[in-house]
């Protein structure tokens, strides 16, 4: 079938196809977004056809239509409800964006005020949770409990999973913006064998989170305003990233009326996978292997020709073919967590050197392998104290108002349906059945 009408600027009213082999043609609407490329609403080619499109990992398929997030990879554009990343990072805080995100606008002050103390006043989590951790083993990987114990909400909070009732999917949302640090928390004590620090009423978002992961009864704990801030921007800028495959891995499961807190494990079952939550671990995982600065041109030069599968973790983007926009924000971030903390770590000096001699070197400038928010996200992390098992956990914090609001966008529409994709059958065709005696 070969296309014989494209779509212009501005979009025509439907592009015609033509199936080279009956000559048959069909005509197909053509729809246009605020901004971004303008779709073929393919949705009747079956009928009309009897095709399929194929598309494997729905790169040039639109699976939804969504008001929330906006990417220009080529330009190196992150809209959120039509505010850049940048200024979102710069001018606001996590709960404002939480706000925009869940709501469509930023709030004004009377709203952020009221939003805060919902989010706050339910950031504690049933005491029987508390054993729900005993099941696990110690040394488990942190998001093997964040799958069970985020799942494990819908069994605590059944009072809000009607996912039709508009009041209770607000609850089920501020319960998981507000929970999730809480759990994350925990995950990281019950590993270092500490005991679990509740939430405080009078800490921001951030503020708060750090206490959980790090005070501990037997003194008092101070939030460094450094390292809080720094918190608050890494939350913002993984708030949210249009239709990545956990976004989708939610949507899908929502598509089924499966209740919000089964939908959020679901995204952080997929968020867990190396290829896409995993990448500021990997930053860290490759300086191990590096070792030492003076290692660095040796390792360069097996990046270039591709020796020994070496790849740089931490520049470039499937996304972004310019630069990440996230990149330079958190890269001044970067900077002031370590001149706060005064850290002479081997590893975070190796990644500054890393940095420096990367983006002085034609082959990566040429290539436009510039730092993505990971290498420097993982970088602050590990200044910070964190484990490198506990990174992928607070992007699961960042990343669930993204998802919540997918979701909620998602179950408002409509025309909602079951997510089921086709397939390209590629298997045996029908074939006569062999009695077992008569096997060869």
């Amino acid at each position: 079938m070969s296309e014989t009408a494209k779509a212009a600027t501005p979009p025509q009213e439907a592009v015609t196809l033509t199936d080279s082999a009956s000559g048959k043609t069909f005509d197909l609407p053509v729809i246009s977004g605020t901004v971004g490329p303008h779709v073929i609403d393919v949705r009747k080619l079956y009928d009309q056809s009897g095709m399929f499109t194929f598309d494997p990992s729905y790169t040039s398929t639109a699976s939804c239509k969504s008001r929330i997030t906006y990417i220009d990879g080529d330009k190196g554009i992150l809209m959120h409800r039509g505010y850049t990343i940048e200024d979102l990072a710069e001018k606001s805080s996590f709960m404002e964006v939480c706000y925009a995100l869940l709501e469509g606008e930023l709030p004004n002050k009377e709203q952020l005020e009221e939003f805060e103390y919902h989010i706050t006043h339910h950031t504690m989590v049933h005491e029987q949770l508390h054993f729900f951790y005993r099941g696990f083993r110690r040394d488990a990987h942190p998001m093997a409990v964040m799958c069970g114990v985020v799942g494990g909400l819908a069994a605590f909070y059944h009072d809000s999973l009607d996912i039709y009732d508009p009041k209770q999917r607000e609850i089920s949302a501020h319960r998981l913006i507000a929970k999730l640090p809480t759990l994350a928390a925990m995950t990281y004590k019950y590993s270092i064998g500490q005991p679990f620090m509740y939430p405080r009423n009078d800490l921001s978002f951030a503020e708060n989170f750090l206490y959980m992961c790090f005070a501990v009864p037997a003194e008092e704990y101070k939030v460094n305003p450094v390292l809080a801030r720094a918190m608050d921007k890494i939350f913002i800028l993984h708030a949210d990233h249009e239709q990545n495959a956990s976004t989708s891995t939610v949507r899908m499961a929502g598509s089924s009326q499966a209740n919000p807190f089964a939908c959020i494990a679901a995204g952080i079952a997929c968020l867990w996978g190396p290829a896409h939550g995993g990448a500021n671990q990997a930053v860290l995982e490759m300086l191990e292997e590096i070792g030492h600065k003076d290692n660095i041109p040796e390792f360069l030069r097996k990046v270039k020709e591709k020796q020994d599968n070496t790849r740089l973790m931490g520049f470039g983007h499937r996304v972004y073919k310019n630069h990440d926009p996230r990149a330079q924000v958190l890269k001044k971030e970067c900077d002031a967590v370590l001149r706060e903390l005064g850290i002479t770590d081997p590893h975070l000096e190796l990644a500054m050197e890393l940095e420096r001699i990367a983006l002085s070197d034609p082959y990566f400038i040429e290539r436009k392998l510039f730092p993505n928010v990971d290498f420097y996200s993982g970088i602050i992390l590990k200044a910070m104290g964190f484990p490198v098992e506990m990174f992928t956990v607070l992007f699961a914090v960042a990343r669930t108002v993204g998802w919540i609001s997918q979701w909620k966008e998602m179950i408002e529409e409509p025309t909602l349906k079951i997510g089921r994709p086709r397939q390209l059958y590629t298997g045996a065709a029908q074939r006569p059945y062999v009695a077992l005696k008569d096997r060869k």
